[in-house]
């Protein structure tokens, strides 16, 4: 009786390990986004940003009512992609980039927590709560969208994440808060080796890709700390800078323009791709039974 009942037990641990693997799909590529309000989304929707490929999803990190999304819940890619009322940002065209350069049966998948004015600082899990408790009102509603702490938000997708695909990017863009702060590449480099850590990922395999802030041809408010933000390569071997060069921003100087967005963010695509050992293509129209359109209501 005992050596049938062990039997059993070593049976279905094998099958709950053989489901539990094939619900996970390998060809369904998965990227973690955070940082402050470029990454959130500054860009206006326009009317071409509506449709997408389905086979770029996101996880929704928020509930999200006006848009009908529940927090931890994949969707078709369409803007906004962080909450419900942010706009269109540097993981938008990432992932159209990303699904226009790669086979048909790859999907990508996006999880983006991000906060508008936030210094890195937000992300330490360990000291978030020391710097959230002198931030203004209108971000401390922003954190509690998070439960407190975005960065358990982002571990607590990023684990959702890994049971229906492979984590295998991180993309950052975040600084402006943090001008001047020659410590950033370093704080940095504590934020993705926690995030390493905790979804137990192998960062030879899962490199960071950073963005400059709005570059010194645009007259960027905080471009000086593009010289700091190109250290960061040192601090994290498998880190990669994304330029801005060019890319046009609105009035403030501190955002870019919905059209810099798209540029920007196939950049962060063409540099995964080259780490992959791929070349970006135009994103084209999806076929009308593959295409995803905004939710309304």
């Amino acid at each position: 009786m005992k050596s049938r009942s062990g039997l059993f037990a070593v049976s279905f641990a094998l099958l709950t390990i053989s489901a539990t693997a094939s619900a996970q799909d390998p060809n369904f590529h998965i990227y973690l986004c955070f940082g402050q309000s470029n990454m959130e989304g500054a860009g206006r929707i326009e009317e071409q940003d509506r449709t997408v490929d389905e086979r770029f999803q996101v996880l929704q990190a928020v509930d999200a009512p006006n848009l009908k999304r529940e927090k931890g819940k994949w969707y078709p890619a369409v803007p906004p992609l962080t909450r419900g009322r942010t706009g269109i940002g540097p993981a938008d065209y990432f992932g159209r980039t990303m699904v226009a350069a790669l086979p048909n049966e790859v999907r990508v998948g996006v999880v983006n927590v991000a906060v508008a004015g936030c210094k890195i600082e937000l992300f330490d899990k360990d000291a978030y709560q020391a710097y959230a408790a002198t931030v203004q009102p209108w971000m401390t509603n922003i954190i509690k969208e998070y439960d407190g702490s975005p960065y358990q938000r982002l571990v607590e997708m990023g684990k959702l994440a890994k049971k229906d695909g492979v984590i295998k990017g991180i993309l950052l863009h975040q600084g402006e808060s943090n001008t001047n702060d020659q410590q950033w590449p370093q704080k940095v480099k504590r934020v993705y080796d926690n995030l390493i850590k905790d979804l137990e990922l192998d960062p030879a395999t899962v490199p960071l890709l950073a963005g400059e802030l709005v570059n010194a041809d645009q007259n960027g408010a905080c471009a000086s700390m593009n010289k700091t933000i190109a250290e960061l390569p040192k601090t994290i071997p498998t880190a990669h800078v994304i330029s801005s060069a060019g890319l046009a921003c609105n009035p403030d100087r501190l955002h870019f323009t919905t059209a810099a967005f798209r540029e920007f963010g196939k950049r962060y695509a063409e540099q995964m791709l080259s780490i992959i050992g791929k070349k970006a293509e135009a994103p084209k129209a999806p076929p009308q039974n593959e295409t995803a359109k905004e939710h309304v209501g």
